[in-house]
């Protein structure tokens, strides 16, 4: 079993696509067959809609000086972090899931050399109407986000989904991709 490092462009909807897969999993999974590990960040819960431990930035710096966190990393203004104990249920033989970093990934993958990349993208045009459709980013910032994605390169052995359909669609596209590329059974 193994970590499944999540990345991808700001806008490809990796928040959503994951607590779709997580909802699923839940409802349809007696014995979950992956685990989501729970990001510390430094930014507000009702600022996301991802579950995650929300600190102030102090307290994360106290937390990664004291080595809380197993990896950690800043990204767009915020400091991200995995606790140890959200990577435990690998040693029990489960795959865990991290919404990591781009810029984080060589770093990740020293740390966890077996580690699975898993990158969640969609068309540049989608990517751009959704991020300015949050409305929290200028259109320079925005501009330098898209090219920043496009200067990526995924390896042969990482998974990539896009996720410009909807939904349900893209959450049948990353269950098949999972089971046929990981062997997790999601059905």
């Amino acid at each position: 079993m193994s970590l499944i490092y999540v990345i991808g462009p700001s806008g490809a909807g990796k928040d959503s696509l994951l607590n779709g897969l997580r909802q699923e999993i839940a409802v349809s999974a007696k014995s979950p067959p992956l685990y989501f590990a729970q990001r510390t960040i430094t930014r507000n819960k009702d600022q996301s809609n991802e579950d995650h431990e929300a600190v102030d930035a102090d307290t994360f710096d106290l937390l990664k000086k004291s080595n809380a966190f197993a990896l950690s990393w800043s990204a767009n203004g915020l400091s991200y972090g995995v606790r140890h104990q959200e990577l435990a249920p690998m040693s029990d033989g489960t795959w865990v899931l991290v919404n990591g970093s781009r810029a984080y990934l060589e770093e990740a993958k020293l740390q966890f050399p077996m580690l699975t990349v898993l990158h969640i993208t969609a068309s540049i045009e989608v990517l751009r109407a959704r991020l300015f459709s949050r409305g929290r980013e200028t259109e320079q910032v925005i501009e330098d986000r898209l090219n920043r994605s496009l200067n990526f390169v995924l390896e042969p052995q990482d998974l990539c989904i896009s996720n410009d359909g909807s939904l349900a669609e893209s959450l049948t596209l990353l269950k098949n991709l999972l089971q046929n590329r990981t062997g997790i059974s999601l059905f």
